[in-house]
């Protein structure tokens, strides 16, 4: 239904099939505001009266005889509208099509058959017709009995037996019925031998399904016959995987399935399938399900009122399979684009500018597919306000320059001390009016400076009056074009190809031709007074190479743009081939292919080289991991081992802290009380830095001579701290390596024991305070 209030139909024509000869009504009934005007078309043109058919009282057409076209006399078949007028506007009903009822001759009919008893039977028969006929069966001259569970008849013409016997032999008939005809098909026997072997059978579909198309609520079969032995289990599924479901489906026979009101839904390819009982060894068969749907609406328009020069608006969105087209009608006619009316979204959308008088109808979405078509009605009315000026005159618009244009009018004759301004509409020539654009003038102002505008460009031009109530109509729309003007500088850039050619690069200007112009190129050495050249090029070029140029010049180079108004500012540029020259001796021309063998050798050494850094920093790893596990257990077995009985840890820090710059007398006292060491075993545990068979430079002393004891200050720590210390450098190793014989580095100054001196053996000498705890 239409949802204008004014004018809307309640119910409207469909599809049907008439009988030759005899009567038939098409359908139409109209609600809106009385008085309502009821007339019909046939393929667009309107029906004249005639005794042929008959209007009536509810706006229902009558064809009192239905005919086909016979002896020059035309057709009643085709496109029926019914169309309604009253004073809001016009709408037409959607298409019905009107076809004769027929029946043609078989095409196929059943073939003769031999089955074993047990086996299958399959007979078929096509025959086309309008409305679609119906098929029986007769079994010598006798209807079949349908209540037979081995009969199983399909819609479309087949007969299936299954579980022959020896009763089911005779001569079968195919029988096809419709308003127009009955037809019988020539007779097919069947024959049916006896029993059979037995033997195993692998499973085979005889018949699969067919390709189908289809409209929403009809009725689906899909056939699917199976033999084997033993007698094959048949199922379905459909490809995609998604269930058949089980509402309107039915299972016909020993496989046919059957899907009563069909939706879009059911849409897919569907799999038959025979299985071996009990194993799974199967057989499969498909078909494609096509559900069309008659196009209906998601979103109907509405009826809308808006001022006189603003902007209506309607949106109709319909679905439906395959997905509809959308035209629009105003009052009847078919609405395109153009002028102020736009359709944007796949025509779901209107869109009306600047309304006047003249857009009051009834607009119409017309939505239709292959299934059928819907339509939809609202109405537009434009409200003009009482007391409105009058539209502008003498518009006038006259070029100033080539981005100028100056704008006059005079006031309107009537209505015009309410006004409040004027707003001037401005878009290209050549532009679609939805590109236009405004600008405000105050209402004192009769001429208004357009600025900013393109040279050489033809621009329209149209002006309105506004009130606080509304706007006044469109003046005369005037054109004027732009002056024209020599184009500006092109960007210019040069790049040097060789020691002897330059390539000039610069932005194409296709507008250029437009207007009788292009490029002029001069170039000279600096040195020289004239210019090579013009050198023409059209608008369209955007390089140009030089060539053959002398390589130790500094060369100069202008490129200009012109037209028919003259040639523009050049842009200018120096470049010198001095540098080229010499690069290219320096650096003769790439050979490619070497280049290529070259990278792909530098990466294959990137990678060997990779790999062998990562194996390099895994042995590292592991080396430090070892070493310093072993020089911490070197350094407690030295402790285990030359230590003496020590009480805890409290009652030895004083003792080590008193070292630290003590006496001679003093430290001689405290070295009475432990345990000297054999410096030989600890030169064998511990050799010296130079023991590697390198002589030692310094000079020997004598191991008997004291030692400058008062001239050294000395830090001790007890050797746990040497573990602590190991996972440092290794100089950082240094004072426990060389703990009894190593030289003290010469850096170190006297802070470390010299040579011959006896240490502690549980203690490492460090260069941090005594007191510092590690």
């Amino acid at each position: 239904l239409g949802h204008s209030a004014e004018l809307a139909f309640a119910v409207e024509p469909s599809d049907d099939v008439a009988v030759p000869g005899q009567p038939i009504v098409l359908d139409c009934k109209v609600e809106g505001t009385p008085p309502v005007r009821i007339t019909w078309r046939k393929n667009g043109v309107e029906l004249p009266e005639s005794t042929h058919s008959t209007l009536l009282a509810n706006g229902s057409l009558m064809i009192h005889h239905f005919r086909l076209e016979r002896g020059g006399s035309p057709s009643d078949e085709g496109d029926y509208e019914c169309v309604a007028q009253n004073r809001f506007g016009l709408v037409v009903s959607r298409k019905a099509r009107i076809q004769a009822a027929t029946m043609s001759d078989f095409h196929v009919h059943p073939q003769a058959t031999v089955g074993e008893e047990g086996g299958v039977a399959r007979f078929q028969c096509q025959i086309h017709g309008l409305p679609e006929p119906l098929i029986t069966w007769e079994k010598n001259r006798v209807p079949i009995d349908t209540d037979n569970e081995r009969y199983t008849l399909l819609p479309k013409g087949v007969l299936q037996i299954t579980g022959l016997r020896a009763e089911d032999s005779g001569i079968f008939h195919c029988v096809a019925s419709n308003i127009a005809s009955i037809r019988i098909s020539h007779g097919a026997r069947l024959t049916v031998s006896g029993s059979g072997s037995g033997a195993y059978k692998e499973p085979a579909i005889l018949v699969g399904p067919e390709n189908l198309t289809l409209t929403v609520h009809q009725t689906a079969v899909l056939e699917c016959v199976a033999t084997g032995n033993p007698r094959p289990i048949v199922s379905w599924s459909r490809l995609d995987g998604r269930p058949i479901g089980v509402e309107g489906i039915q299972v016909l026979g020993t496989g046919n399935l059957i899907i009563s009101d069909v939706t879009v839904q059911h849409s897919g390819v569907y799999v038959c399938a025979a299985n071996r009982p009990g194993t799974r060894v199967r057989r499969t068969a498909q078909g494609r399900l096509v559900v069309q749907a008659p196009a209906e609406f998601v979103q109907h328009p509405q009826s809308i009122s808006r001022p006189a020069g603003t902007t209506a608006m309607f949106t109709c969105q319909a679905q439906g399979e395959p997905p509809p087209h959308v035209t629009w009608l105003k009052n009847g006619q078919v609405l395109g684009p153009g002028g102020h009316v736009r359709l944007r979204n796949n025509n779901s959308t209107l869109t009306i500018s600047g309304i006047g008088p003249e857009d009051e109808a009834i607009y119409q979405c017309v939505a239709e597919n292959s299934a059928g078509s819907s339509q939809a009605s609202a109405r537009l009315t434009v409200l003009w306000a009482e007391g409105l000026p009058g539209p502008p005159r003498n518009v006038r618009a006259v070029s100033v320059s080539s981005t100028e244009v100056r704008v006059s009018w005079s006031e309107p004759l009537a209505n015009t001390k309410e006004i409040i301004g004027y707003v001037l509409h401005i878009r290209k020539a050549a532009d679609p009016p939805e590109l236009e654009y405004q600008e405000a003038v105050s209402k004192s102002t009769f001429q208004h400076l357009v600025s900013d505008l393109e040279p050489s460009t033809a621009y329209s031009f149209y002006i309105k009056a506004y009130t606080p109530r509304g706007a006044s109509s469109a003046s005369v729309p005037t054109l004027a074009s732009t002056l024209g003007e020599a184009p500006a500088p092109p960007p210019l850039s040069v790049r040097v190809l060789g020691s002897s050619s330059l390539q000039l690069l610069w932005e194409p200007w296709p507008r250029l031709a437009q207007h009788e112009g292009g490029f002029k190129l001069f170039y000279r050495p600096a040195s020289k007074t004239s210019f090579t050249g013009p050198i023409l090029l059209p608008g369209t070029v955007s390089s140009y190479n030089l060539s053959q140029l002398d390589p130790t010049a500094v060369y100069e180079v202008k490129l200009l743009a012109y037209n028919q108004h003259g040639d523009g500012n050049a842009t200018v540029r120096f470049v010198s081939l001095r540098g080229a020259s010499e690069r290219t001796a320096l650096s003769p021309p790439c050979d490619c292919r070497k280049e290529k063998a070259a990278n792909q050798t530098s990466t294959t050494g990137i990678v060997i080289g990779i790999h062998i850094g990562v194996t390099c920093i895994i042995f590292c790893v592991l080396f430090l991991l070892f070493g310093q596990r072993g020089r911490v257990l070197l350094c407690k077995d030295v402790e285990n081992q030359l230590s003496p009985p020590q009480g805890p840890r409290n009652q030895r820090d004083p003792g080590i802290l008193a070292l630290n710059g003590a006496r001679r007398g003093e430290r001689g006292q405290l070295g009475r009380d432990e345990k000297h060491v054999d410096m030989k075993e600890l030169e064998q545990l511990f050799p010296p830095a130079g023991a590697a068979g390198q002589p030692d430079p310094r000079p020997t002393q004598d191991p008997a001579a004291p030692a400058p004891c008062e001239e050294t200050q000395l830090s001790t720590l007890p050797l746990q701290g040497c573990g602590l210390m190991e996972g440092k450098t290794a100089e950082a190793t240094a004072p426990c390596a060389g703990l009894a014989a190593a030289p003290p580095p010469p850096d170190r100054g006297p802070g470390l024991l010299s040579e011959g001196q006896t240490a502690r053996p549980t203690e490492a000498w460090v260069t941090q305070p005594a007191h510092s705890e590690q």
